[in-house]
């Protein structure tokens, strides 16, 4: 007969301790059960916590339940996880002093996991107050969550990707490309160029934000990107004259980025085959900067020469690194 394992606790957030304290669950039990217990005012709140440890952990039976209840009462606890589950698990494995009187009250086993964070040296508190210092205990979609999001804007050939290249090699990350460049290089080769719609920018767009969720699971601590959905909503004005609501839609949708780093025009222009943008580069830019501001996103300016740029974008990414986690979803 299958036996059955439950795991309790607020995962906030999900950190390789709790893997260890689950994977240890399903070794030697058949079906675990995990309870997300999420309060109102914890951010990331509970749904995100739970889709994190079912990514994680895929062959758990995941539940979130609203944590309004006396923590120290662990006879409610027990009777409340009764109604919760629809039956007594077999065992209980905690990390935690309450696990062994919750698991009494409830009638079920208790197994004990490392208590003294031996095995794992970490505790979501210390997450909490700055993740990219302990990155390397944070799953894939977790580190998809707190990676820092650098984004470059600007005009044509104002040395975008070159900062982009830089920045990564400085903080030994990776970056995200310019999908929208390859999408121009395949309408030059079916001779499409001059015939842009909508649809095309709502393609970029989609596809720029794909790109840019899926490196962030492989970033250390800062993903370095060369543009965002953000940037393909003022290329549709530049092209097609006018603002493209679904464009945006898509942009303010997505995270908002935590740094934004605008590159100046005062940089020679470079015909590269693909670019056609050399006399709009000044209105470009003050599309940029008036739309920066707008949406309220935090921005530099970066002037100057490669290094001097690098040095500057540095020194705003490094005062992020070192501050407290505040994670905007949205724009």
């Amino acid at each position: 007969m299958a036996k059955t394992a439950l795991v309790i606790g607020k995962f906030y957030p999900p950190h390789r301790g709790h893997k260890f304290l689950i994977d240890a669950a399903s070794e030697t039990n058949n079906i675990v059960h995990v309870i997300v217990c999420h309060k109102s005012d914890q951010i990331p709140e509970g749904n995100l916590r739970k889709g994190w440890l079912q990514e994680i952990h895929p062959n758990a039976i995941i539940k979130v339940i609203d944590d309004i209840y006396d923590p120290t009462d662990s006879s409610l606890w027990a009777k409340m996880t009764k109604i919760w589950l629809g039956f007594i698990p077999d065992v209980v494995f905690t990390s935690e002093d309450y696990g062994a009187e919750f698991s009494r009250l409830l009638g079920a086993q208790h197994v004990l996991v490392d208590k003294n964070r031996i095995n794992v040296p970490i505790s979501a508190t210390q997450i909490r107050t700055n993740p990219w210092q302990y990155w390397e205990f944070l799953e894939p979609p977790v580190r998809e969550y707190y990676a820092i999001r650098v984004v470059m804007a600007g005009a044509e050939s104002t040395g975008k990707t070159t900062l982009s290249r830089d920045l990564a090699k400085v903080y030994e990350t990776n970056w995200v490309s310019e999908f929208g460049r390859s999408y121009s290089e395949k309408k030059i080769r079916e001779g499409t160029n001059d015939d842009w719609a909508t649809s095309d920018f709502i393609t970029i767009a989609t596809e720029q934000c794909r790109l840019e969720n899926n490196a962030a699971r492989l970033a250390n601590r800062v993903l370095v990107c060369d543009t965002d959905a953000f940037a393909t909503a003022i290329w549709h004005r530049r092209y097609l004259k006018d603002r493209s609501p679904e464009v945006e839609v898509i942009a303010f949708s997505h995270r908002c980025p935590d740094l934004v780093i605008l590159t100046d025009i005062a940089t020679p222009f470079e015909q590269d085959g693909v670019r056609d943008g050399e006399s709009i580069r000044g209105w470009m830019h003050d599309i940029f900067l008036e739309e920066l501001i707008k949406s309220k996103r935090r921005f530099i300016l970066v002037k100057g020469t490669p290094q001097e740029r690098l040095e500057q974008a540095c020194s705003e990414i490094n005062k992020i690194l070192k501050g407290p986690a505040d994670i905007n979803q949205v724009g």
